[in-house]
């Protein structure tokens, strides 16, 4: 449970603006999670704009953290993939390059039922020795993974966690009860960086939340908050998070992976932590306006911009 519980950021991936990877921020990105007080790291997620990575580009992304993070903290590597095989290949691959967890969806594009779900995550941790976290991401994968399906897959040993990045908290409701109800079999983590706070008081274990590449030590103190039951204390600095997850709107018309964590990047590089917010192709770069309001944003939770003026 101790590999699993706490704030694990999807750790984004650096890029020069000719779109090459950009380890040097990499490693600074790292540090800066670590000197937050992250539990753990994860790789390869959405946040890490894993889909416009080439296999070279990820074995370099995860080789390069592992070695960073110099075991402090356990590294989850996302292994998104069409079917089980594939899955199962990647994900034995990326143990070999130094993951402690690996983190798998539903299979996409190839169209699966219920129990070929299932059975898709059977394989792909009969193929490795180390704990499966699901990752629950519809939106991505366009399959919503079932309360009892997961609760079973914990039962049998299959799944040590599931990352919920649904946004259906009903259902996140249903998966805490369900899973206690079952004895725990699973670690519980949720994706919604702007609820830790109730998601915590309800009984998660976890969370996993791309702003905090921002802000890690405002996920730090949310949540030792909420450890020490400070409910009150929790809805400040959620209240605060919150107001800064606002970069993730200060633009409109480009599409999720450009906004969202193109907002995250650009404020990493005001903040001096990356040398720039380059966006992998063809996404959009955010236009001046969205960089302006950034800078206003970051002041107004008491983060700083840097005075280099690195480019975003």
């Amino acid at each position: 449970m101790s590999l699993l519980s706490g704030i694990i950021p999807p750790v984004l991936t650096p890029l020069t603006p000719g779109g090459e990877l950009d380890l040097p921020s990499l490693d600074r990105l790292v540090d800066h999670l670590l000197a937050g007080g992250m539990d753990g790291l994860f790789v390869l997620g959405s946040s890490g704009q894993v889909a416009y990575l080439t296999d070279a580009e990820r074995e370099a992304v995860v080789r390069r953290v592992v070695e960073r993070a110099a075991g402090r903290v356990p590294v989850f590597v996302g292994t998104p993939d069409l079917t089980a095989r594939r899955v199962a290949e990647l994900a034995r691959r990326v143990v070999d390059w130094g993951a402690d967890a690996v983190v798998v969806t539903a299979p996409f594009y190839a169209l699966a039922s219920a129990p070929e779900v299932a059975e898709h995550f059977r394989m792909v941790a009969h193929a490795v020795d180390v704990p499966v976290v699901a990752y629950d991401v519809p939106v991505r994968v366009n399959t919503k993974l079932g309360v009892d399906l997961v609760v079973e897959l914990g039962r049998e040993g299959v799944l040590a966690g599931v990352k919920d990045s649904s946004g259906d908290d009903v259902s996140f409701r249903r998966l805490v009860r369900a899973n206690a109800d079952a004895g725990s079999p699973l670690s519980i983590s949720t994706g919604h960086e702007v609820m830790v706070d109730g998601m915590a008081l309800l009984g998660a274990d976890g969370v996993v939340p791309g702003l905090a590449n921002v802000d890690p030590a405002g996920y730090r103190r949310l949540w030792d908050a909420a450890l020490l039951g400070d409910w009150g204390a929790a809805r400040a600095e959620q209240d605060r998070l919150a107001r800064l997850f606002e970069i993730a709107f200060t633009t409109v018309g480009l599409g999720g992976d450009a906004a969202g964590i193109g907002a995250f990047k650009a404020a990493l590089a005001r903040l001096g932590v990356i040398a720039s917010g380059a966006m992998p192709a063809p996404l959009t770069p955010l236009p001046d306006a969205a960089l302006a309001r950034i800078d206003v944003l970051l002041a107004e939770v008491g983060l700083v911009a840097s005075p280099r003026g690195v480019a975003s």
